[in-house]
């Protein structure tokens, strides 16, 4: 008999719940988060030898669980938490907040919904998804230093920087800083290691940079061929697009990125409004392109152009060129995925 094991992850522990085809429960089992969870998970569950695996959030609270569920041979699915929850809720008789209630949402919204994405061992595309994240937070924090500069310079300095921030600009100025007392000796000391955190970050962000583009030539995607998306962005599309067959046509990608909208009609009132969802990573890179475009002549600007004319403003022009971007991204992924396929 085919069951399913519905698992609500935490850090430090994972709840499992097995139900069968009648959303019976069979059995639950709690496990410590820790080296041998998998083996005391899969022990336990030795008497359903026709199982599958529902985690819940499988690419956050659960990944490292779901991860090494599939190196194990089992098969995994990914419930995402608004589901489970839902189910919970408009469940009768277990409605009440705990992990085993949570676990047996996640087995039932596994077993009513046959769309659910399947785990798959990591593949390049979340190696992508990392180095994108870890070149971004880079930026974050250099920015972080350079603005905290730049308040300590107002209050060294008459009008402090007023050019772009760099670290050649900033000695020069702390070398015309008088100084006079311990209160400003020790602004300009801090002021000094600021401008180093401002360098060792740009250190950072080049080894970052070669490092992406080295890992975006080996997928040999075609998505830096679109004007405006370069490396970092090729890197942020493919990894949190992952796998593009989860995705049946380009209007369900655009429902993914929130570059499509959302209906908000009622009665004889049909109108949509801006998608505030969506995965804003891949939104944010999408937007970056179409920004891109429009700096220079090119079949995107002429779009956006076109729009303009047809009445509408400038957002609304905006949101159109990104829809066909994405549109573009999305074709793109999936030729290179046929081409990876037949090679």
């Amino acid at each position: 008999m085919k069951v399913i094991i519905g698992i609500d992850p935490h850090k430090a522990s994972h709840t499992a719940v097995v139900i069968d085809k009648t959303e019976s429960v069979l059995d639950e089992f709690r496990v410590r988060a820790c080296t041998k969870q998998t083996e005391q998970l899969r022990s336990w569950a030795v008497p359903f030898p026709e199982r599958v695996w529902a985690i819940e959030s499988a690419r956050g609270l659960g990944y490292l669980l779901a991860q090494q569920l599939v190196a194990a041979g089992e098969v995994v699915v990914d419930v995402p938490a608004v589901l489970s929850t839902r189910t919970r809720l408009l469940g009768s008789g277990r409605a009440q907040k705990n992990d085993p209630n949570d676990a047996r949402s996640v087995a039932i919204t596994a077993l009513r919904n046959t769309e659910l994405r399947r785990v798959t061992i990591d593949d390049h595309a979340q190696v992508l998804k990392l180095l994108a994240k870890r070149h971004r937070d880079l930026g974050r924090l250099k920015n972080k230093a350079a603005c905290r500069l730049h308040s300590l310079l107002m209050e060294l300095f008459p009008g402090g920087m007023a050019a772009e921030m760099t670290v050649n600009r900033a000695n020069e100025i702390l070398k015309r800083v008088e100084v006079a007392g311990q209160t400003v000796e020790h602004k300009v000391a801090v002021a000094h290691e600021f401008v180093a955190d401002i360098a060792h970050y740009e250190q950072l962000r080049k080894a970052s940079l070669k490092r992406l583009r080295v890992a975006v030539s080996a997928t040999g995607t075609s998505l830096i061929d679109i004007r405006g998306i370069g490396v970092v962005n090729a890197a942020i599309i493919i990894g949190h697009t992952g796998d593009v067959s989860r995705f049946k046509s380009a209007a369900h990608f655009a429902s993914y990125n929130a570059t499509a909208p959302i209906e908000a009609s009622s009665g004889e009132n049909r109108r949509h409004r801006l998608n505030q969802r969506g995965n804003r990573q891949l939104n944010y890179a999408i937007h970056i392109a179409a920004i891109t475009q429009l700096r220079q002549p090119c079949p995107g600007r002429e779009y956006f152009d076109r729009k303009r004319s047809e009445g509408k403003n400038t957002k609304e022009a905006i949101r159109a060129l990104k829809r066909q971007i994405s549109n573009t991204v999305y074709r793109s992924l999936v030729a290179d995925a046929r081409r990876s396929q037949n090679a």
